[in-house]
């Protein structure tokens, strides 16, 4: 309230006035305004002394207005409210209308995401277990390619063959340096599997990167694993998978799979068997399969192995960017290698720690390389790639295992030195099959001599024998007949002509007087009986000449008969001759056969030697390098003995000399001590004969 004494003028709305009666004794001032106002109310000084208020000229002036600022201010306000009401209604019911900075604190998440650009995962829940096919759980197969279009084929038949849940199975490739069509066919491959007519067939995730790193080593054998390139090749293979790796490792993934694709055997649930174990990594033993004579099988990937003594003495001696690599003599680290450990009749089950791990098939959960263990492309602890990974994986606390009796099979590569032996053997199999050839065509030729078939020839020779000996027989039979007949005649001419003959006294026969015999026949007919006896002569003579005749011609044909049967003999003994040809032969060709078998039996003999020889050579120096590392053992003890020695020694001496400094200390506060008291004690009398007088003494 102002003060009664204000000037009027100084009021802006309102005057104030009031009056007092004189009977108060106070003074009366009172404010006249220009027009009364309605509610102005007027007292008297006689009343209970109240105050008129009135308006004053101001009045419309500094009122305030309500009118159109007032008005329109309203109407943006609530057109404001009615806006941000529509606005939050439609960020409720469609959740991309929600600008993700300004209203998260009005949409907490809860048990899952309305917000389409947001992920939520629970990483607990893909930490890898032994039944994981039973739980679901993701695993990623990685598998680097580099001029790998000649297995691609066989790597996806096994693929396909695989036991664990295919829609768990996300593929990851990375095609690097190739120049081939790899990139082309593993499209056109995968576009096959993906097309499987039944959805148990399909692959999850499939993801194909392509990435050079600038590797110019060659693909065969002796480039690849040649000792000067297994430094620089490691470092770049660390390179691509690790690309790999951070490009298609997923939150869902528990589990990551590591496979080379030139496997040529392995079985199909090796993804259950080694998930078994539930090991943070794990891999099975590889061997390959070689040709009979190279073996048979070998050891094929000696990247999975204990660590030794001799190796870490070695590591030290190497400089800081070197890589150690096995399997070579540059390096004789004498490691228990897994490969070396395999029996074929072991448990496959049985479980070995290892220290650095080979990349033909690694099984490691997903939770290890998320922790930071990948593949290093520099000198871990003097190694490199998978080698280092195992280090490092075991540096970090995880398990890494091996297991020694459960084996699969990388295909045969065969080197430069088994190829040169290859055409060895392959121009020894054409001389052989030249000799072969030789000999076939000599007993062709043979046998086309002898009517080509030797049996049928044989039978032919035979029958025709057989009836040569017929028809000789015959011939025979007739000849024999003639001579029978001839024979008969020739008696009975004798016996007819034996009257005119008569003996003589020597005995021969000779021809008696026809004439006088006839004469006595004829008893006088005498011209008659001579005519007659001169034709019995002759008639007689003509029976001699057939006689004869006869005879010559028995002698020809037992002549024709005995050539008959020369021909026959020479028939057999040709025939003979050439069975005992063919027999020679065919001992000839037993002879050599048998000499090739012996050959065989010597070389497989000298093989098995070999192998024996080898074995023992094998078992020789793994005595050896045990007997190695109980003397490097040995040798540690007792430098580690030595050095125990020495520490005591030196600890004696400090010990020593510790004492001595003590003895030193000692007698220096004595010196000190008795210089110190020196000045206190009385002095010494000169003259032991003058008494000692308390004057003398202070003076």
């Amino acid at each position: 309230m102002l003060p009664l004494h204000a000037p009027t003028k100084k009021m802006n709305r309102h005057g104030y006035s009031g009056s007092f009666d004189s009977n108060h004794g106070g003074a009366h001032r009172e404010k006249t305004p220009t027009s009364p106002a309605p509610y102005m109310r007027s007292t008297s000084m006689g009343e209970s002394g109240s105050f008129n208020i009135s308006t004053d000229k101001w009045d419309d002036k500094y009122r305030p207005r309500s009118g159109r600022i007032h008005s329109r201010r309203g109407t943006l306000t609530r057109f404001g409210a009615l806006l941000t009401g529509i606005l939050l209604i439609l960020m409720y019911f469609f959740p991309s209308f929600r600008p993700t900075g300004v209203t998260s604190f009005l949409f907490p998440p809860g048990e899952e995401f309305n917000i389409e650009t947001v992920r939520y995962y629970d990483l607990s829940n893909v930490g890898g277990t032994s039944r994981g096919w039973e739980r679901e759980e993701r695993i990623l197969l990685c598998a680097p390619l580099r001029d790998a279009a000649p297995h691609l084929p066989m790597f996806f038949s096994h693929l396909k063959n695989l036991t664990y849940p295919h829609n768990l199975i996300d593929l990851a490739f990375l095609v690097g340096d190739s120049k081939d069509n790899t990139a082309d066919l593993l499209s056109d491959l995968l576009a096959e599997l993906q097309s499987a007519p039944s959805p148990k067939d399909w692959f999850g995730e499939i993801s194909v990167l392509e990435k050079d790193f600038g590797q110019v080593i060659a693909q065969d054998v002796e480039s690849r694993h040649g000792f000067a390139a297994q430094a620089g090749r490691r470092k770049s293979m660390a390179q691509a998978r690790n690309w790999l790796l951070s490009a298609a490792l997923r939150p869902t993934h528990s589990w990551v799979y590591w496979r080379d694709v030139d496997v040529e055997t392995a079985p199909f649930t090796i993804l259950e068997d080694l998930m078994r174990h539930n090991k943070d990594v794990i891999v099975p033993n590889v061997w390959r399969p070689l040709p009979e004579w190279l073996g048979g099988e070998q050891p094929y990937d000696l990247n999975s192995w204990q660590e030794s003594e001799t190796a870490l003495a070695l590591a030290e001696t190497l400089d800081e960017d070197a890589v150690i690599v096995e399997g070579y003599a540059e390096y004789a680290t004498w490691r228990p290698h897994l490969a070396y450990l395999r029996d074929p009749y072991g448990d496959p089950d049985m479980e070995m720690e290892i220290d650095g791990v080979g990349g033909v098939s690694i099984l490691a959960k997903a939770r290890v390389f998320r922790s930071g263990v990948h593949f290093p492309a520099f000198s871990f602890e003097k190694h490199a790639e998978t080698e280092g990974f195992g280090k490092m994986a075991k540096r970090m606390q995880f398990s890494v295992v091996g297991l020694p009796h459960y084996t699969i099979w990388h295909l045969y590569e065969p080197s430069f030195e088994d190829i040169r032996h290859m055409e060895e053997m392959e121009k020894e199999r054409r001389r052989r099959e030249e000799e072969e050839r030789r000999r076939k065509e000599e007993l062709d030729k043979i046998s086309q001599t002898f009517d080509v078939d030797a049996k049928q020839q044989f039978e032919k020779d035979k029958e025709a024998m057989r009836e040569a000996s017929r028809q000789g027989e015959k011939q025979a039979q007739q000849e024999q007949q003639k001579q029978q007949e001839a024979r008969e005649q020739i008696k009975a001419g004798i016996k007819d002509s034996a009257a005119g003959f008569k003996k003589d006294e020597q005995g021969r026969m000779h021809l008696a007087d026809p004439l006088g015999e006839a004469r006595q026949l004829g008893g006088g007919g005498g011209g008659s009986g001579a005519a007659q006896a001169a034709k019995d002569a002759a008639s007689s003579k003509e029976r001699m000449e057939a006689d004869r005749e006869a005879i010559l011609k028995a002698k020809k044909v037992e002549a024709g008969i005995a050539l008959a049967h020369q021909v026959q003999a020479a028939a057999a003994a040709g025939e003979a001759a050439r069975v005992a040809n063919v027999e020679a032969a065919d001992a000839k060709a037993a002879e050599e056969k048998a000499v090739e078998a012996k050959a065989a039996e010597v070389l497989a003999a000298e093989a098995k030697a070999a192998e024996q020889k080898a074995a023992a050579d094998l078992r020789a120096a793994e005595h050896k390098a045990a007997d190695l590392r109980v003397a490097e053992v040995k040798a540690a003890e007792a430098k580690a003995a030595e050095h125990k020695a020495a520490d005591l020694r030196v600890a004696e001496a400090k010990a020593a000399e510790l004492q001595a400094a003590e003895h030193k200390a000692a007698e220096q506060r004595a010196a000190e001590l008795k210089a110190a008291a020196a000045p206190l004690a009385p002095p010494k009398a000169e003259d032991e004969d003058v008494e000692h007088d308390p004057r003398k003494l202070e003076a």
